[in-house]
């Protein structure tokens, strides 16, 4: 059998043992089978695992040169390789590589007797034999080389070159080089607290206060004393979650050399593009803006340590150089306060309280969901989470008989007169979302709905008069729910629609917390007038289609 016949059949065998490869794209692994040249395996980061030829045959603790040029060249001995923590290679043995060429030769020789027999006649019984003997042949050769490639070449935490031994078995080769603990492959993700300073990776330089995020992420590929991370997105996100943890503040440099900064929430994806990309320890950083949601009730460590604290009290936590010590299991964390200007957090404050986050108390002034006036934003003025909501029953006369005249009753009268009976100066927001519940239960009703447009801002309140409903007919209260399901009901107007929209994410966090199933089921009422032509309904049900296919007003033509 030729020389050259052979390696020709090992190559072959090579490329069709599966085993070699397989599992490894599944991990999210960039895999090479037999490339031919270093640059083939890109030098950008990435995990690669390659597979190579006989060439690169190596014994422990000596690996070739071959197998050591693809760790350490690219394009040539020139252009070294930067990432090569991120390189695990695959080689036969020689001693098994030997064994393989050795039942390419039985195979080889199989074929040839057959093609000296092919004009020949002979009996079923050597027939048999001979078709008997070729595929076993044939199956040791893949066997063979499966043992053959029991060799890893790879960075050692020396920052050598390391070849060792793994035993081949059943399993994808891959998945035996992974759980090897030689290989130091790491497929979980890292703690923040891990890349922080002081952390077991040593990331850090002395005294260093901020690190490129390209440069932490890349350390895992270049630094051999670092795990070899399967994915560099895992390191990514583990430095993603220490901004959203507090851990550190991100932040980029804008071309006029002006900061932009996240902290204790998402980075947006332009700014993950951008190169120069920084986290700082917060110690050490000054935020640009400070996000609205972050001062919600208990959101922020030891910032609410009682249920209503001043515009100061926030101030001063972010003044800068504040730590918390916060009570862990069976250990205390230290977390530092990043500092942000007292513009910065007056902004944050006063969105929060047109947000809907907090309610505001200054004097008589009372607000929520509504912007702050100049001068309001005092530091003496006092924060709290939003007010319980008032009941529609609570604003009934036999409630505040003080306020109503008879039947009727003005708007801004009944706010100070629920506020007086709470002893607090109740927002306009929580009155008008009762007053809104009343109209639609038909409790009661605008004294002249054409005089005012409902719903209205605080200072159209004075303008508006409620009465009680003037139709003797009471509509019937809807049936029980079924046993073991409760149900809520309401007429909702445009308005009402627009603040489900507002809520029903913190309603679907609800229902995830507290494992419960919310089902909704939605009915549109039109008033049949002669505007409704099969064009307006044609327009309606496009939109509503959006929505669902299953909610459609009927055709003009369909039963009603």
């Amino acid at each position: 059998v030729p020389p050259a016949s052979v390696e020709n059949g090992l190559v072959a065998a090579i490329r069709k043992a599966k085993e070699l490869t397989s599992g490894s794209a599944g991990a999210g692994v960039k895999t090479h089978s037999l490339p031919q040249h270093p640059h083939i395996i890109a030098d950008d980061g990435e995990f690669r695992y390659a597979v190579l030829g006989p060439q690169a045959a190596s014994e422990p603790n000596r690996p070739s040169e071959e197998a050591q040029r693809f760790i350490n060249e690219t394009t040539g001995s020139d252009r070294p390789r930067h990432h090569r923590n991120a390189v695990i290679l695959a080689v036969p043995a020689r001693d098994g590589l030997e064994a393989a060429r050795t039942r390419i030769r039985d195979y080889l020789g199989w074929e040839e007797v057959r093609s000296q027999l092919k004009n020949q006649t002979i009996d079923a019984t050597r027939e048999r034999m001979l078709m008997q003997e070729t595929e076993a042949a044939r199956d040791f050769i893949l066997k063979a080389v499966k043992q053959a490639y029991s060799i890893v070449v790879t960075v050692g935490e020396n920052k050598e070159i390391e070849a060792f031994k793994v035993t081949v078995t059943d399993e994808p080769l891959f998945m035996t080089i992974k759980a090897d603990q030689r290989s130091r492959i790491q497929e979980t993700a890292i703690s923040a607290e891990a890349l922080a300073p002081n952390g077991p990776y040593d990331l850090w330089r002395e005294g260093e206060m901020s690190r490129r995020v390209k440069d932490l992420v890349d350390a895992f590929t270049r630094n051999p004393a670092l795990p070899k991370m399967l994915r560099q997105k895992e390191i990514l996100n583990t430095i993603l979650h220490g901004v959203e943890s507090g851990v550190w503040v991100a932040q980029i440099t804008r071309p006029d050399r002006s900061h932009r900064t996240f902290w204790r929430g998402p980075i947006d994806e332009p700014a993950l593009q951008d190169p120069g990309l920084e986290i700082f320890l917060p110690e050490a950083a000054t935020l640009s803006e400070l996000a609205p949601e972050l001062l919600a009730y208990q959101k922020l460590p030891s910032l609410w340590a009682v249920d209503s604290i001043r515009v100061q009290d926030v101030i001063e936590y972010f003044e800068g150089g504040r730590e918390i010590t916060i009570p862990k299991e069976g250990y205390n964390e230290c977390v530092k306060i990043p500092r942000c200007d007292v513009t910065q957090v007056e902004k944050a404050i006063a969105k929060a309280v047109e947000q809907g986050l907090l309610w505001l108390t200054h004097g008589p002034t009372s607000l929520l969901r509504e912007p702050v006036p100049d001068g309001i934003l005092s530091p003496s003025a006092m924060l709290q989470p939003p007010p319980d909501p008032v009941l529609i029953q609570d604003l009934m006369p036999e409630s505040l008989p003080d306020a109503w005249r008879g039947d009727k009753v003005n708007a801004l009268e009944l706010q100070k007169a629920i506020s007086s009976k709470l002893d607090q100066p109740l927002p306009w927001f929580t009155v008008r979302v009762a007053i809104h519940s009343g109209i639609q239960a038909r409790w009661i009703e605008l004294s002249d709905p054409g005089a005012t447009t409902w719903p209205c801002n605080a200072l159209e309140a004075q303008h508006v008069v409620l009465q009680l409903p003037q139709s003797k007919s009471v509509p019937p209260p809807p049936p029980p729910p079924p046993s073991g399901k409760l149900r809520a009901e309401a007429d909702l107007d445009t308005y009402g629609i627009q603040e489900l929209g507002d809520q029903i994410g913190e309603i679907a966090q609800l229902a995830v917390g507290h494992k419960l199933e919310f089902r909704w089921r939605i009915r549109l009422e039109v008033e049949k007038t002669p505007e409704l032509t099969p064009e307006a309904i044609k327009e309606i049900n496009a939109r509503l289609s959006e929505i669902s296919e299953q909610l459609q007003l009927p055709r003009p033509d369909a039963p009603s």
